[in-house]
């Protein structure tokens, strides 16, 4: 016969049981498998009647290990901790020269995960690329500007009352109509009086800085038929000739071009318009319109070289 192993009693000391042999199959469970199991209803009942009945029987000690109606510690004394212990804030308090300042960098909130970094707090500086909103001074700009007006759009208007009304030992309307059909000009019924307004009353205007790209526009075309008839009196370059000399008139073309380009300034009717501070493309264009009309007026009313003998004309 085959002897059996000698098998450990069960009730040896310091020997345990033989635990029950798992069936085939089954998977290994541990303890932990299912940490929130829920206990059994009949368990449950078992141990509140057991905890009933040491109430009313001192002389009966619960099996049951907890109350399981009894609400969790919430307090120091229901923890167990010493109520005597002292806070940090309080330890820190009592600490002679302790900095309770909270560093700046501390205090700042933190953007872990944000992509965009936050805004500066403001008060910066602004920086010199900024323009400052509002900062626009001009200083004697518009003081230069009226007087350049008042110089030009005077020396206009006392032309203009020469030819229109004889002052200034002027030649008054008929003398300027005779002298201009002399000098070539044909249809004098229209030239006469286009260039008597265009001197007056450009020039009144231009002295007021009222509407005044076109009133310097217009002007400007009225000194540029003076320039092109005394140019075309003689060949060659008249800009110093004794007596068709083109000085003063090429002189005012030059201010009237000017004023067209920077505006009449603050100090003009025209305050309140955009050309007045800021001309952009708008005068531009008025001055090339000054331009086109006095050549387009000369070649119809005029007709003729001017520019005969200068340079390669």
């Amino acid at each position: 016969m085959t002897e059996k192993p000698t098998e450990p009693a069960a009730d040896a000391l310091g020997s345990a049981a033989p635990e029950t042999p798992r069936p085939v199959g089954e998977p290994v469970r541990s303890p932990f498998d299912s940490p929130t199991e829920q206990f059994s209803t009949a368990t449950v009942k078992s141990d509140l009647d057991t905890v009933a009945t040491a109430k009313t029987d001192p002389s009966i000690a619960p099996t049951v290990k907890s109350d399981l109606r009894k609400e969790p510690p919430r307090t120091d004394e229901e923890l167990g901790l010493d109520p005597e212990v002292p806070l940090y804030a309080e330890m820190k308090e009592a600490i002679t020269g302790a900095n309770t300042a909270v560093p700046a960098a501390d205090s700042a909130p933190t953007y872990a995960f944000a992509s965009i970094p936050p805004a500066p707090n403001g008060g910066t500086e602004p920086t010199t690329r900024i323009r400052r909103r509002g900062d626009e001074r001009r200083g004697t700009l518009d003081l230069g500007l009226l007087l350049l007006r008042l110089v030009v759009g005077g020396t206009f208007v006392y032309h203009g009352l020469q030819k229109a009304a004889g002052w200034f030992n002027g030649p008054g309307y008929d003398g300027i109509r005779t002298a201009m059909e002399n000098g070539g000009w044909k249809h004098v019924d229209i030239a006469a009086p286009m260039l008597i307004a265009g001197e007056l009353g450009g020039g009144i205007l231009v002295a007021l800085g009222l509407a005044t790209p076109l009133a310097a526009g217009a002007v400007l075309a009225v000194i540029i038929d003076a320039w092109l008839w005394k140019q075309g009196m003689a060949p060659g370059f008249q800009y110093k000739a004794e007596k068709v000399s083109v000085e003063i008139e090429s002189i005012l073309a030059g201010a009237a071009a000017a004023i067209i380009l920077t505006g009449p300034g603050r100090l003009s009717l025209d305050r309140g318009r955009g050309w007045a501070t800021r001309p952009f493309l708008g005068s531009l264009a008025a001055l090339i319109a000054a331009i086109a009309a006095a050549i387009l007026t000369y070649i119809y009313l005029h007709g003729g070289n001017p520019l005969e003998g200068v340079g390669p004309f």
